[in-house]
């Protein structure tokens, strides 16, 4: 079986793949310090603790925190005996161009959205990852990566503002009752949630203007659906498991 891994800048997520579907699905902390053996004690425990018996022998790792990729090659040696496709480095070959400036590197998770958004939804799009950033991937109509735009992500906004203004607290991220607050947590939630509405449309339609024809929006990342709730036509489809789909299709490319 496929063991699919999407490091992010916060969580990691790892999810067996059986050539249909994903029987699991488990996410933790990303934390550079965290030894192959950790890593497997947790992965096995929660293996048995949900009855899943799954020979892995195969691995597919799309990473953009490059400190913690060792040691998950290590786990892959160690314990699956197999050396795993790394999404970016030259041995994983992606079924997708990628055309921006050259020497410029571009986030491994961004290429893995491209992949998967392609191959559910043909090109011209634009794929919107609510993240630690938020990304706007722009796909040509032959699928390839032609850029996008790197802003904030939402919850990093808000750490930013509690920690830069001393009078103003840690908040989460909803939909207000109205946009004008009549409190100080009200006025925050307010600015995150119609201030990243008001983002999101104004990038799509500035990309779909220089594209100059229609492009169809893709979004993924948890608070997507949160987004959706302050404007029916933000977004043209959600897809919750986008990179993992993508993990799924750059290791089949390969394998083929």
């Amino acid at each position: 079986m496929l063991l699919a891994i999407d490091c992010g800048n916060t969580n990691t997520v790892f999810a067996i793949w059986d050539g249909d579907r994903f029987i699991a699905n488990w996410r933790c902390a990303t934390e550079h310090q965290r030894t192959a053996d950790q890593y497997y004690v947790w992965l096995n425990s929660l293996m048995r603790l949900h009855g899943i018996e799954a020979d892995i022998s195969e691995v597919i790792i799309s990473s953009t925190v490059p400190r913690v990729v060792f040691n998950l090659r290590v786990l892959c040696a160690t314990y699956f005996d197999c050396r795993p496709l790394v999404v970016g480095k030259p041995d994983c070959a992606l079924p997708v161009d990628v055309r921006v400036d050259a020497e410029t590197q571009v986030g491994p998770d961004r290429l893995v959205n491209t992949v998967a958004g392609y191959d559910r939804f043909g090109g011209d799009l634009i794929i919107v990852d609510f993240g630690t950033a938020t990304t706007f991937d722009v796909v040509a109509k032959d699928g390839a990566y032609i850029g996008g735009v790197i802003a904030p992500g939402v919850n990093l906004s808000l750490e930013a503002l509690h920690q830069a203004a001393a009078a103003l607290p840690h908040v989460d991220v909803s939909r207000p009752e109205k946009v004008i607050g009549t409190n100080t947590v009200a006025c925050m939630q307010s600015g995150v949630f119609w201030g990243y509405i008001g983002l999101v449309r104004g990038i799509t339609n500035q990309i779909r203007a220089e594209r100059d024809r229609p492009m169809k929006v893709i979004s993924t990342g948890g608070l997507a659906p949160l987004f959706a709730q302050g404007d029916d036509g933000l977004f043209d489809e959600f897809e919750d498991d986008l990179t993992m789909h993508g993990l799924t299709v750059i290791h089949r490319y390969n394998k083929d």
